[in-house]
């Protein structure tokens, strides 16, 4: 077994299997990530998918996700507000829109939304789809098929649920809430028309065996856009107390994910604003989509400074 065999293998259609994958996590990193770059030229080319979010309902979230600066289970310095009216969502909508960023979604805390917030949400949904043009995606927790259809209706075309980690390791991060909770409403969005977003945060403790089979779970669900957050440790929160995540790590993860999952979007997420180089060596290890702008509660890189680094490396958006 080789690297070069397993990027033969991933370009031309074979699954990578988890002895595979484990297989390249150990392999020299320079001949990983140039090759899982090779892997994502011939597979994906070199378009750059560019996508922003807003927090459009902030804390008081119930359940007890021990990375989550917004649980009502820990006490951080996180400013909490309910759900953001349409004037400020638009407002959010259009600089994103003017900043060249064509896919824009609004991410909600808690585990699910009442009807009557999804209800005024698609009203906000409408009218950026109507005046912006976006593209758009939504993230509110756990819906119900019902819930899903009414976002549709209103122009939402994907879904975002990350199932943050491997099915092994979630029981460590949340107790609320199970991996069969999340994978049933990625199946239930999947049945409603819906293209779905789910990734994972890496940095919480987990092994790289653990991502392997995140990844591999992901594949299963045939997710195309793939988040790859590294863990912004938070003050308050369980984890707040967790070393920020090697940038070598973060290639190396990049890279086999890759691997695993030749076709997808796979997205440069939160926590890179703590990396020097903001993601830029990722963009070589198999990345080729960014979310842009701030996260839900902490900084991130700007929609200009992104572009800049995306053409820099040779993608087209």
């Amino acid at each position: 077994m080789t690297v070069r065999e397993l990027r033969e293998k991933a370009t031309g259609g074979c699954p990578v299997s988890r002895e595979e994958a484990i297989f390249l996590a150990g392999t020299e990193l320079s001949e990983l990530c140039r090759a899982a770059d090779e892997v994502r030229q011939a597979v994906c080319g070199d378009t750059f998918d560019l996508c922003s979010i807003v927090n459009g309902k902030s804390g008081s979230c119930p359940e007890d996700c021990k990375f989550c600066a917004q649980s009502a289970h820990y006490k951080t310095d996180t400013k909490f507000y309910g759900l953001l009216g349409m004037g400020e969502i638009l407002k959010a909508a259009r600089r994103n829109r003017a900043c060249g960023v064509r896919r824009f979604s609004i991410v909600t805390s808690g585990k699910r939304l009442t009807d009557g917030e999804i209800e005024q949400l698609c009203a906000v949904y409408r009218k950026i789809g109507e005046e912006c043009g976006l593209s758009l995606c939504a993230s509110h927790g756990l819906l119900s098929r019902r819930q899903f259809d009414m976002l549709r209706q209103a122009g939402v075309s994907r879904y975002h649920n990350n199932l943050e980690t491997s099915r092994g390791y979630f029981r460590r991060i949340c107790t609320t809430h199970s991996y069969d909770d999340k994978i049933a409403a990625i199946r239930a969005a999947q049945d409603a028309g819906f293209t779905v977003c789910s990734g994972g945060i890496i940095g919480m403790g987990e092994s790289m065996e653990d991502r392997i089979d995140l990844a591999l779970t992901l594949r299963e669900l045939e997710i195309r856009s793939v988040p790859l957050n590294i863990l912004n440790p938070v003050e308050g929160t369980p984890l707040g107390g967790s070393p920020v995540l090697d940038g070598e790590e973060a290639e190396r993860t990049a890279a086999v994910f890759r691997f695993l999952l030749p076709r997808a979007q796979i997205r440069l997420a939160g926590g890179r604003i703590n990396f020097r180089d903001r993601g830029r060596r990722m963009l070589r290890s198999g990345v080729n989509a960014a979310i842009t702008g701030d996260m839900l509660t902490t900084a991130g890189i700007t929609a200009k400074q992104d572009t800049e680094m995306i053409w820099s490396c040779g993608f087209r958006l």
